[in-house]
């Protein structure tokens, strides 16, 4: 199979990220180093692999093309870019190793990147197939990505590009820029714990929190809450259908609420209130010492 390489304009982008072996993998670094060493890897083909000679030397020339890694450092050296009919794309690339013992994957996220290093699309691979990479060691594989697997609205960039690990990050608090404009620091200190200390979020799991919830003179019933996103993807929300129970677990207001541009970024906690006007509250003089927000079908 031949190449029809699309290199990439800047070649410090061309590079990727080169991140530390432990923020990926399970296991750890057994044997020290000192920090200012750098190593160079060598292509490893596995056996039973059809690899063709012209493909082997593609490879070699890539990884020779590649920085020194040094300590304790797995890398994705991104090589080609083919767009495909369906709207996704395969990149080829180069999993480089320079911890000191074999590692093994198992499902990393890995992240296509832009110019400007924001995410294009992101997707988990199981790369237990690779097996165990051995010490100073590249192996080749071509990394998939499906239409589906882009974010919202991003499209395939033609060049600065680069596939990247997703780092193991903590649920963290993420602020409309109203909110962040507005707030002052302790609220923003009391939201960052309440994210902080809230119940662990199942993998792909979207929930809401109820924050505060208070009925005002007008009749109007006041609800501020999180969208927790607990899903890999940043998560678009065009209109939400809501409804609100009183600790009697009688329903008190329920409403169709439209938002614009409103966007929960991925493994993040949103905060925003919703006013439910009189004319959709049922019930008068609601019990809120305890209610609970949900999505209506």
């Amino acid at each position: 199979m031949g190449f029809k390489r699309r290199l990439k304009k800047n070649k410090e982008k061309q590079q990727g990220k080169t991140v530390d072996a432990a923020d990926v993998l399970a296991q750890q670094e057994a044997e020290a180093r000192e920090a200012s060493d750098e190593f160079e890897t060598e292509v490893y083909i596995p056996s039973g692999w059809d690899v063709t000679e012209e493909e082997r030397y593609v490879y070699a020339f890539h990884n020779s093309q590649a920085p020194k890694l040094k300590k304790n450092q797995i890398s994705i050296y991104s090589m080609e870019l083919l767009e495909q009919g369906d709207g996704g794309a395969v990149i080829t690339a180069l999993v480089r190793n320079s911890v000191s013992q074999p590692i093994k994957f198992e499902d990393p996220t890995i992240l296509l990147l832009g110019p400007d290093k924001e995410v294009i699309a992101r997707k988990k691979f199981d790369l237990s197939v690779l097996g165990d990479i051995s010490a100073f060691k590249a192996v080749p594989w071509k990394f998939s990505f499906d239409a589906e697997d882009l974010e919202p609205g991003a499209k395939l960039p033609s060049d600065d590009w680069m596939l990247a690990f997703e780092l193991k990050a903590e649920h963290s608090l993420d602020l409309d820029k109203t909110w962040e404009e507005s707030i002052a620091e302790d609220t923003r200190e009391a939201l960052e714990k309440i994210v902080a200390d809230a119940p662990k979020l199942k993998p792909g799991e979207l929930n809401f929190m109820g924050l505060e919830a208070q009925v005002k003179d007008s009749g109007d019933l006041v609800v501020t809450f999180l969208i927790r996103n607990g899903t890999d993807k940043n998560v678009n929300i065009e209109q939400l259908p809501m409804g609100l129970k009183d600790a009697t677990d009688e329903e008190v207001a329920r409403g169709v609420f439209k938002l614009e541009d409103f966007t929960v970024k991925a493994n993040t906690s949103k905060p925003w209130s919703f006013i439910f006007p009189e004319s959709m509250v049922s019930k008068k003089d609601p019990d809120l010492s305890r209610w609970n927000l949900y999505a209506l079908q």
